[in-house]
């Protein structure tokens, strides 16, 4: 897949603004916490959902078949790889305080929120059937290993109540239509599409809210934050290109996962935190400099691969 530059620049500016009016409006009042977290979870149980439902063709293309099932497996490669790293550049010691949050920002990017406006925007609906195929495993390895890093155990009930995700079933439902060449009556179809359409101008205002909040200057001197980042931004992605090319990936698929691994940490991060530790402290500080460290980051990434393939 050849991916004119000019194409991602521009996405990215679309991006960047809109990622600015939230901050604006976090500035501003416009929205506060409540908003925000209300909005949050509208874009997780609902639009976000129908937007990967919408994100299979109409009809069965074996090529399509290919690239979903390149992200499924995909996904789980570096994924598992990303589990291992991650492990071993933050192990468990006494002077790493809070090192399963810097496991969990190594492990888990922002692809929901970020990861599909810019996968939708630079490739299309192309791109969306093995971003779908990816998430799968994503959201498995979200609520799964993810949950378990916070609270230090693993409990199967979490990885059951994953499957019955909103999002994982859209994906099940897309991809069944898809391989049966059938389509939702039409007003149905529209209703999803309209809705699904809300997943990326609110899902980056939410994120320019998150960095209204951060203090941005003050968290930047934190080094070991910062390396963690960086770590993430510049390891993450070169890890998933080798391991892809090790198992013959496709460069279209390639060229999404690198993307969606480039892409700053997981903004469910602070959530998790939240709900299990009862602190959002040093996680919502990872999330904001990730955040901002990748407007520097994810263009040279980009131009990185799309010099090697």
């Amino acid at each position: 897949m050849h991916v004119d530059l000019s194409i991602f620049y521009s996405s990215l500016a679309s991006v960047a603004l809109i990622v600015g009016l939230g901050w604006v409006a976090g500035k501003r009042g416009w929205i506060d916490e409540h908003t925000n977290k209300t909005l949050v979870n509208l874009l997780i149980n609902v639009a976000w959902p129908c937007a990967l439902l919408g994100a299979f063709p109409g009809e069965f293309r074996p090529e399509y078949l290919n690239t979903f099932l390149y992200g499924l497996v995909g996904g789980i490669v570096v994924l598992l790889t990303a589990i291992i790293v991650s492990r071993l550049l933050f192990p468990r010691r006494r002077n790493l305080k809070n090192y399963f949050e810097y496991q969990f920002a190594f492990i888990f990017n922002n692809a929901s929120f970020l990861g599909f406006p810019l996968v939708n925007a630079i490739y299309g609906q192309a791109g969306l059937v093995p971003y779908a195929g990816f998430i799968v495993i994503f959201n498995l390895a979200l609520f799964g290993y993810g949950v378990s890093l916070f609270r230090q155990e693993f409990h199967l009930k979490d990885l059951g109540r994953t499957l019955v995700n909103p999002n994982v079933i859209a994906v099940v439902v897309g991809f069944l239509l898809f391989l049966f060449s059938m389509q939702l009556p039409g007003f149905i179809g529209n209703s999803v599409s309209y809705t699904g359409a809300m997943m990326t101008p609110l899902s980056l205002i939410a994120i320019g809210y998150m960095l209204s909040r951060a203090n941005l200057r003050q968290v930047l001197r934190r080094r070991i934050l910062v390396l963690t980042c960086l770590a993430q931004l510049i390891l993450g992605p070169l890890i998933t290109f080798v391991v892809l090319k090790l198992i013959g990936a496709p460069s279209d698929v390639i060229h999404i996962l690198v993307l969606i691994q480039a892409l700053p940490t997981a903004t469910s991060l602070g959530l998790f935190a939240e709900k299990y530790r009862d602190d959002t402290g040093s996680a919502s500080e990872l999330v904001a400099i990730s955040t901002v460290l990748s407007a520097l980051t994810l263009p040279l990434v980009m131009w990185g691969i799309a010099s090697l393939l």
